[in-house]
Formats: C-alpha cells, structure tokens, sequence
C-alpha cells in the first residue's frame, strides 16, 4: 500500500542533544576535581540515553523512572538522582545541567531534518512527530521554521501513554487521518519505534549517531520505503 503518513521519533532520529563543552567545563566532582574528557562523555551518555538505567535507584526513584515521560516531575526527580549517582554532587550544578536537556533550543536537528520534512510535505504526505518524552519540543521546530511541515505532535507526557504502546501510534495515526498500512514509522530504537509494527505500520530504523557522522539517513528511510 502506499505510504500516505510519515511519523517520525525526535530524539536522535530528528534531532539529538549534543553537549557544548562550556556545559561540564565547570561541573567538578566529589573531591571537587573537574570532570575529564572521558567522564564528561559517560554523562551525557547517561543524560541521553533513552531507555539504558546506569545507575542502582531506590524503590522512589525506581518509579519516577519507569513514569520519567509520562510526568515531568518524575523526570526532573530521577535525572537529578543520575546526575548525583555520577559524580554530580553540587545540586546547583546537577540542576543548570538538567535544564540543558530539557531545553528545545540546545538540541541539534539532523543535517537532512529540514530537507526530509520539507521533501515529505511537497509530496502530500501527512508528517507526525511521536516522542517519549517529559517536556515540550515543539519550540525546537519553531526555532528552525520546522513546525510548517508538521501536522501532529504526539508526546507522551501529555497524552499519557508512551512507545512501545500501540496506543499512542494509534492517536497519531487517527489524528493524522491514516491507516496504520499507509504510514511509516521511523526511529532510532527497535523496540520502542519498532512497536508500530504491531498495527501494521512499516518500519525504519535509523542509528542515533552524532549529527556529524550522520548525513542522509533520514531521506534514505523514507527512499527505501518508496515515501520519496
């Protein structure tokens, strides 16, 4: 069938969080000595990681985890937690880097984001955005005129329901006006994005590298899929 619907995740599929060293030039650890390239690097990695738990969490902390992008509280509760587990003692420092991450103007869009929506919309395709996450992305398209090319947004703290869940496909697909077999899901995770497969969506799965090393994937998802 045709593909009629592009829904695509953000979070290193679209866009990624990429850190400016001037964000942990400051960050010092329990002894109060700077944090070096390598650990600099293992925290952002736990900062971004989408569904990898790196640190032991108590049964408080274990629940705002597992309800992080269903609740922007519990969000800001157990990052704040990582952070602290990973040498981030100063609880000043834990939250100016928080707010980093939550911040849409820091997230960096892939080198063929614009030329994919922009592809996608001439075509007559319908464009979603499905995200698991706790905080409004929204500003991040405005920011680089994207949100012209998007339809819907679906994210999961305001509707309440996250990937894999076929239920949250199901909002975006009803809203977006399409079947599940006219649509292709692309993202960066097999089992969460993958889980459109359920309702019979297709599937694209793109590796959530740094901007740099990633160049076209996007626009070589949707050729392969015949969207383009």
């Amino acid at each position: 069938m045709t593909i009629q619907a592009v829904l695509f995740d953000f979070s290193g599929t679209l866009f990624r969080l990429e850190h400016k060293a001037s964000w942990l030039s400051d960050l010092t650890d329990h002894n109060g000595a700077p944090f070096d390239v390598e650990a600099q690097a293992e925290l952002m990695r736990r900062m971004t990681a989408p569904v990898t738990l790196t640190v032991d969490l108590d049964d408080e902390h274990w629940a705002a985890w597992e309800n992080r992008d269903l609740d922007p509280a519990a969000h800001n509760k157990v990052y704040l937690e990582v952070l602290r587990q990973s040498g981030v003692p100063r609880v000043e420092q834990a939250k100016a880097l928080y707010d980093r991450l939550i911040d849409p103007s820091e997230w960096t869009p892939y080198p063929d984001t614009a030329a994919v929506l922009k592809a996608a919309t001439a075509k007559g395709l319908r464009v979603g955005v499905l995200s698991n996450i706790a905080f409004d992305i929204r500003p991040a398209f405005t920011q680089h005129g994207f949100d012209t090319y998007v339809d819907e947004f679906v994210l999961s703290f305001e509707v309440g329901a996250i990937k894999p869940d076929p239920a949250i496909f199901r909002l975006l697909l009803d809203r977006l006006g399409v079947a599940p077999e006219q649509a292709l899901m692309v993202g960066d995770h097999e089992q969460a994005d993958g889980g459109a497969r359920e309702l019979g969506c297709a599937f694209a799965l793109v590796e959530p590298l740094p901007t740099t090393e990633r160049t076209d994937a996007l626009l070589t998802a949707l050729r392969e899929h015949a969207a383009l």
